[in-house]
């Protein structure tokens, strides 16, 4: 299972309609070494407010970055990177960082990196991505958040927060979803934001270049492979049903894993919310 678990985040295909970008465009920061690196701010909560912009963002992998990439990200006072790779995974394709960066690596479930008959295997199981969001993944789920959200209790209000994996779509979109959603933004917007990974990261040539392989491999369509591929709404509803069903509640686990209660909870919002 674990290999389940791991860099499925490598590959980004799919389409997205405007619908599902177009509260996603404004914040999207342009990169010419990153493809999928957002602001997690201008959301609006269900109770008026909105996620403040400029404190947290979130990407795809970041070992590409330019040196104009370097300035925006310092322009952007972004320093601390918790990075959800797996440690072979990062040792891959270490990050290129400005100096003296807050670098966190949290790679739970992410231990071992598939081969590309691993891949095959796995794209012949139409439910291997539901598995992955859902009880699959549970078990690595507060280990690998936990830090994230520890960072954000202690970061200060002039520095910003950068989280990423590789395609900045599965450890990454569940990241954010958590993150959006203890901070009281909707679920429909959540999940708008989570699938417009598919439209950002169709761009990445990089990833474009995978599709051949792994079809010749697989047996399976290049079309099929990005049907398959795709993320979907019900992959990140699985993800908080399979957390509400062992924990009761997103708040529960947040106590229970992440170590985080009502008063802790209060200070995220406070720091987050306008």
């Amino acid at each position: 299972m674990r290999k389940l678990i791991v860099t499925i985040a490598f590959i980004a295909l799919g389409t997205a309609s405007n619908a599902q970008i177009k509260d996603s465009l404004r914040r999207v920061v342009k990169m010419e070494g990153a493809y999928n690196f957002r602001d997690t701010g201008g959301y609006k909560t269900s109770d008026g407010k909105e996620v403040a912009l400029g404190r947290v963002f979130r990407s795809d992998a970041i070992d590409k970055l330019s040196d104009k990439d370097l300035k925006t990200f310092k322009d952007k006072k972004i320093v601390t990177v918790l990075d959800f790779r797996g440690i072979e995974e990062a040792k891959k394709a270490p990050d290129r960082l400005p100096q003296n960066t807050n670098y966190l690596i949290c790679p739970a479930g992410s231990n071992n990196l598939p081969t590309a008959q691993d891949m095959a295997k796995f794209l012949k199981d139409k439910n291997f991505l539901f598995d992955m969001y859902g009880e699959g993944g549970l078990p690595y789920f507060g280990e690998r958040y936990r830090s994230l959200f520890v960072q954000l209790l202690t970061l200060k209000p002039d520095e910003a927060l950068l989280f990423h994996c590789t395609g900045g779509r599965d450890r990454t979109g569940m990241a954010s979803a958590l993150f959006l959603y203890i901070l009281g933004v909707p679920q429909d917007i959540i999940e708008s934001d989570y699938v417009a990974s598919n439209y950002y990261l169709a761009k990445n040539p990089t990833m474009r270049g995978m599709y051949s392989g792994l079809s010749k491999m697989s047996g399976l369509t290049e079309a099929e492979i990005k049907q398959q591929m795709e993320l979907r709404p019900e992959l990140i509803r699985n993800f908080f049903a399979a957390i509400n069903k062992k924990y009761g509640s997103v708040e529960n686990f947040f106590q229970i894993e992440i170590g985080m209660g009502p008063r802790e909870i209060a200070v995220l919002k406070q720091k987050y919310l306008k």
